[in-house]
């Protein structure tokens, strides 16, 4: 599956009393749809997943699902701290038409987390997930590091298509992108080359059924027609989508907006930003740039958001986010005990520094 591009993880909106706002998550998910954006990430650190329960969870992930546009990716942060309530929760993605599952790295025994462990953990997951698995490597939060040799042994796994590297060091995303380089495989994406998913595919299909004509040429992953015969290297023509085969490799997707351009220069295709959830205009701007090789553009883009994305992310953290979504025509509010609003104080800085961060 190809996963280049932004997504913004989507933070949970929540009434004064702390209970889920779940139209304002339909509301915000219309608006990411309508961005540049290649997708959303549902239940992250972003969307204080640690701070929901379980139906809770599950509610949130069939609401953004119903509001999202059929064209963008839908991943779903599944992982929690065993394996066996990581699959339930990857299953009932599934069942609901998630692209992907990010799982992070258990850590509440972390003494106990060695190599082993983590192998186990992840290859039993792959191996049972019906979604591919996006590792998740966020540091900060689980005080758990996990080294690129590792993520390079976990990548040999065909289920496994690649991480999300959160813990900011530039140095260890070319170390894993040189690690990984061997690994290819062939995604389904379109004759422009946007990413295709199973889910895609079926609500052309939905919509063609409606009343369109439905043409198909040889077989896509996972979309074939009743009456289609299997043709290696063919192209299919569902409802107009015309796909194709790309050789993509072991994607390494960056986890921090101030590190962007180096990260992506660094063998990173793409960046899960928290900052995006704010601005994903901004965010997608260094992207677009670095893939048209302008240097001096995308070095602009890159500074124009520093220090906001330091001060709202970084030390604020979805209360942070949360704000700055409200100053950008997103639902933010306020976010869950133990968390607090921000100071007055905070409030105005942020204001001065997303001022002229406006999308």
């Amino acid at each position: 599956m190809l996963l280049h591009g932004i997504f913004p993880p989507i933070t949970t909106p929540f009434y004064p009393d702390g209970q889920v706002y779940y139209k304002k998550i339909e509301h915000n998910v219309d608006r990411y749809s309508r961005t540049p954006v290649v997708g959303i990430v549902v239940q992250g650190s972003t969307g204080e997943a640690i701070l929901l329960s379980d139906q809770e969870r599950r509610d949130v992930l069939k609401a953004a699902r119903e509001a999202i546009a059929p064209e963008k990716i839908l991943i779903a942060a599944t992982g929690v701290e065993s394996a066996i309530e990581t699959l339930r929760l990857t299953e009932y993605a599934a069942t609901l038409g998630y692209d992907v599952a990010l799982v992070r790295t258990p850590h509440f025994y972390k003494s106990q987390m060695k190599p082993l462990n983590m192998l186990t953990f992840f290859r039993t997951v792959a191996d049972q997930s019906p979604l591919p698995i996006l590792l998740y490597n966020v540091p900060a939060f689980t005080g758990y590091d996990l080294p690129a040799e590792l993520v390079a042994e976990l990548a040999e796994h065909p289920n496994i298509v690649g991480i999300k590297e959160s813990g900011g060091d530039v140095e260890k995303a070319r170390k894993m992108a040189e690690l990984t380089r061997h690994i290819r495989r062939s995604a389904t994406v379109t004759e422009t080359f946007a990413a295709v998913t199973p889910r895609m595919l079926q609500a052309a299909q939905a919509k063609s059924d409606e009343g369109g004509a439905l043409v198909t040429i040889g077989a896509a992953d996972g979309a074939k027609s009743a009456s289609a015969k299997p043709s290696s290297g063919a192209v299919s023509v569902v409802a107009g989508i015309k796909t194709r085969q790309k050789e993509v490799g072991f994607q390494i997707i960056g986890g921090s907006a101030g590190k962007l351009k180096p990260t992506l220069e660094a063998g990173a295709v793409g960046g899960i930003l928290g900052f995006a959830s704010c601005a994903p205009t901004a965010c997608f701007e260094i992207y677009t740039a670095w893939k048209e090789d302008d240097e001096k553009l995308a070095a602009e883009k890159q500074e124009r958001i520093l220090t906001a994305s330091e001060k709202v992310v970084r030390e604020c953290g979805p209360s942070g986010i949360k704000y700055a979504m409200d100053l950008n025509g997103y639902f933010g509010g306020a976010p869950r005990l133990p968390l607090l609003p921000l100071t007055a104080e905070t409030k105005t800085e942020i204001e001065r520094l997303m001022a002229n961060i406006r999308n």
